[in-house]
């Protein structure tokens, strides 16, 4: 191919003015609001976006005039700079994914953000942005250069309708009602009106604060519960309208969604180490779950985590299929090894000492010291909070389990986000095993699988002391040899086991 220099797309510079959007809203609103008299702090600010805008034209103009991108014979390099050049290059065989992402403004313009990485910080390039059909011819371009061309795979999952059930199973049903009212809190108290005047405003919380509040209360978790259910339903349809998980080819996992922001994520089969099942409270009630590839080169945690996941809430059982479809067995987390019971009596006394027993000592110390009716208010919490809290420590230690499947090595822990995760046995690097003074008591000890993927570390919690480095060596033989003892040939866990081992 051609190792030319070439731009970005022309129509980037139209994008640079969307920025506009907000603060024109904000003073057209407050323009509304006043009955079109606006005030010195208004012109002031209508003079700000002003020079700020043509700033921002200036330097976008710039930028894309200095910014040139090129595809060699061994690498992808991009070329930056006003004053000081600078020209970056990752080599085409250390390529791990390339992405398209384009927001709606993107989408409407017919561009697409082109981003490739290399899987280590610092190593990603990314273009702002091409148009859509270059975007698409670009990244097939370095995935084939990359080396990860093969045969068409099936498509493995697709968005179903019928999904948008799970959405209201999530945290954004209360969290993103408030985290919404608090931005527009916000945003009004910035444009200089004071919400807590505006009339409707106002007349709500003096109905709420006279009625009764037997009624209210539970009418307002009614419309807090229809409100959030709403937004996340929005939010579900927004994030993955249009849904398709499929391998492009032998050796590139792809995931496609996104109604008015679409998303592209491409893996690359070797670095994929595994998959993990995740199933909140809720959610897990409801009979659903969510599947994250545990993958490498996928940027920092925080990227990992909104980049790695492949299915949406979903049936579990269509959860499971996706797993068997990415590691290409299917992933049971029948006859996992349960843990001692030890492990069921720290969670019961860490559920009674950090969830039951500080509230009701400081409702009692208040009834003392106040009214007697705290005091009743602390006997109540009790009777109540004890047996829920019993029954989430039973259900944690339900969930404790591990064990090995083929190649594959299978950790489950949690109670109100149950993950079960499936890890590449050759991909773990390197054991920690840690121990507290209440877990050496109880003969428990706390097991982390090191892999260069994820969230790097994979736990498993509240093993036996007895068998957790023997089962290590069995997991991934080899790392852990020189601190085994084997008299009489039978292998037992040596004082120096204790602490990080790494494969050399």
């Amino acid at each position: 191919m051609s190792e030319q220099w070439r731009s970005l797309e022309r129509r980037t510079l139209l994008v640079h003015c969307t920025w506009m959007a907000a603060p024109l809203g904000s003073l057209a609103l407050t323009a509304l609001a006043t009955g079109g008299r606006l005030d010195l702090r208004a012109w002031i600010t209508l003079g700000v976006i002003a020079a700020v805008f043509a700033g921002i034209s200036t330097a976008g103009l710039i930028t894309w005039r200095r910014t040139r991108y090129r595809v060699t014979a061994d690498s992808f390099e991009l070329r930056t700079g006003l004053f000081t050049r600078r020209v970056r290059a990752i080599p085409l065989h250390r390529i791990r994914n390339v992405d398209l992402t384009a927001n709606p403004v993107q989408r409407v313009l017919g561009l697409s953000v082109l981003r490739a990485g290399a899987g280590g910080h610092g190593t990603e390039l990314s273009l702002e942005a091409l148009s859509r059909g270059e975007a698409v011819r670009l990244r097939a371009e370095l995935l084939a250069r990359a080396g990860t061309a093969g045969a068409d795979d099936p498509v493995l999952a697709t968005a179903d309708p019928r999904w948008l059930r799970y959405a209201p199973l999530t945290f954004w049903v209360f969290g993103g009602v408030f985290a919404a009212a608090g931005a527009a809190w916000r945003a009004l108290d910035g444009m200089g009106i004071e919400p807590w005047r505006i009339a409707f405003v106002r007349h709500a919380f003096q109905e709420f604060g006279h009625s009764a509040l037997w009624i209210t209360v539970p009418l307002a978790l009614l419309a807090v519960t229809a409100l959030g259910s709403a937004g996340a339903v929005g939010v579900y349809a927004e994030n993955w309208w249009r849904y398709r998980l499929e391998w492009t080819d032998a050796a590139t996992l792809r995931v496609r969604r996104g109604l008015f922001t679409t998303r592209s994520v491409s893996i690359e089969r070797d670095r994929l180490r595994g998959v993990a099942l995740r199933e909140p409270l809720l959610l897990r009630a409801g009979g659903g779950a969510t599947v994250r590839a545990v993958a490498g080169g996928l940027g920092d945690r925080e990227e990992n985590r909104k980049r790695s996941v492949v299915l949406p809430p979903a049936p579990r059982a269509e959860a499971l299929r996706v797993c068997a479809g990415i590691q290409g067995a299917p992933l049971s987390d029948a006859g996992l090894t349960p843990h001692p019971r030890a492990a069921l009596r720290r969670r019961a006394v860490r559920a009674f000492t950090w969830a039951v027993l500080p509230p009701a000592v400081a409702l009692a110390v208040l009834g003392w010291l106040l009214t007697p009716v705290l005091l009743w208010c602390a006997a109540g919490y009790l009777l109540l909070a004890a047996p829920v809290a019993h029954g989430l420590a039973r259900d944690a230690y339900r969930a404790l389990g591990h064990g090995i499947q083929g190649d594959r090595l299978v950790v489950r822990s949690g109670t109100f986000v149950r993950e079960t995760v499936a890890l590449d046995r050759r991909s773990v690097v390197a054991w920690t095993f840690t121990r507290t003074p209440f877990s050496r008591r109880a003969g428990l000890v706390t097991v982390t699988a090191a892999v260069a993927a994820g969230e790097d570390g994979y736990r498993i919690r509240d093993m036996s002391a007895e068998e957790a480095v023997r089962f290590a060596e069995a997991a991934a033989p080899g790392i852990l040899t020189e601190f085994l003892d084997a008299p009489g040939g039978a292998p037992q866990v040596t004082r120096r086991a204790y602490g990080t081992h790494r494969r050399t």
